[in-house]
């Protein structure tokens, strides 16, 4: 345990935006005088959003009048039953897919413009590198395909390496890699261009327990230091409590935002074991479950 236990939000509103409710906790676990405390500008807006898949007479509704507010700076965790459609919000967040129904801006855009400007980055669960290219190669290849300068792809592509932990395999192939060092990569990648945002798919899911629990504090303090703001889609709920400003739990298919969690855990806190053994950290998770099973939690619906 640390001497200075998280600072751990009291019971918070889990309906309540924290970029509009001035008396919200700030990420120091104290209320404070800024009424947006992960910044002025929203990251995303997703306002109604309807999404089905088929034909007529076979049509699925993977998505139900979805609204999720996100600031600039928050990490947001998606967390539900498998098929809610958790992946397929990140995806229409991504302008990866269409809605059916409603609207869906980042950073004041629309989807489609933003993926155009590079506003975001993305993790999926499975790495995808390009096996013939080395770890250098495969973080500066969002900058070659954009134009950027070799010298201008040296210089972030060895800040990048250096962020993620890799400076001495910058040289190495992905065979050469263990899984969550090819996860460390793609990482780095999606940060090629400096996102206001990152969008991650379950980026871990397919790591072993301490694998996954080291990577979990790696992007906690690769967001930390780089301000952006995150979705993350994931289905363990110690994971989302211990990565999130804020967890979204999601309803089974067709999907709905059910609840909020705040988690009230300053971002300066160090993601480590000490945080994991905090009994504060039990009961967020305790109460995700809740809300998550649909007991009785404190977490309130997403905002109307």
């Amino acid at each position: 345990m640390s001497d200075t236990p998280p600072s751990l939000a009291k019971n918070a509103d889990a309906g309540t935006d924290p970029a509009v409710d001035a008396d919200q906790p700030s990420r120091s676990g104290r209320p404070g005088p800024a009424p947006t405390p992960f910044g002025s500008v929203d990251a995303v807006r997703v306002r109604g959003v309807t999404k089905t898949f088929g034909s007529r007479k076979n049509q699925v509704t993977a998505l139900s009048e979805v609204d999720l507010t996100v600031p600039s700076g928050e990490f947001v965790a998606l967390i539900g039953p498998s098929g809610c459609g958790k992946s397929t919000l990140m995806r229409l967040v991504a302008d990866l897919e269409q809605p059916s129904d409603g609207s869906i801006e980042v950073f004041g855009k629309t989807a489609t413009q933003a993926r155009k400007d590079q506003d975001y980055g993305i993790a999926f669960q499975q790495a995808g590198l390009l096996p013939w290219r080395t770890v250098s190669g495969n973080i500066g290849l969002p900058l070659e395909l954009h134009g950027a300068s070799r010298a201008e792809r040296k210089s972030r592509v060895a800040e990048l390496v250096e962020l993620v932990g890799l400076g001495d395999f910058a040289k190495s192939h992905p065979d050469q890699l263990s899984g969550g060092m090819q996860q460390r990569v793609a990482i780095a990648r999606s940060l090629a261009e400096r996102p206001r945002l990152l969008l991650m798919d379950e980026p871990f899911g397919a790591l072993d327990e301490m694998t996954r629990e080291r990577m979990q504090a790696e992007l906690a303090r690769i967001a930390q230091e780089t301000g952006a703001a995150v979705i993350f889609v994931t289905h363990s709920i110690p994971e989302a409590v211990f990565l999130a400003d804020r967890v979204v739990v999601m309803s089974a298919r067709p999907g709905r935002i059910t609840g909020q969690i705040v988690t009230g855990i300053a971002r300066e806190v160090t993601r480590d074991q000490s945080l994991r053994e905090d009994p504060a950290f039990f009961a967020k998770v305790t109460e995700v479950r809740e809300a998550l099973h649909g007991a009785p939690a404190s977490g309130g619906a997403e905002e109307r």
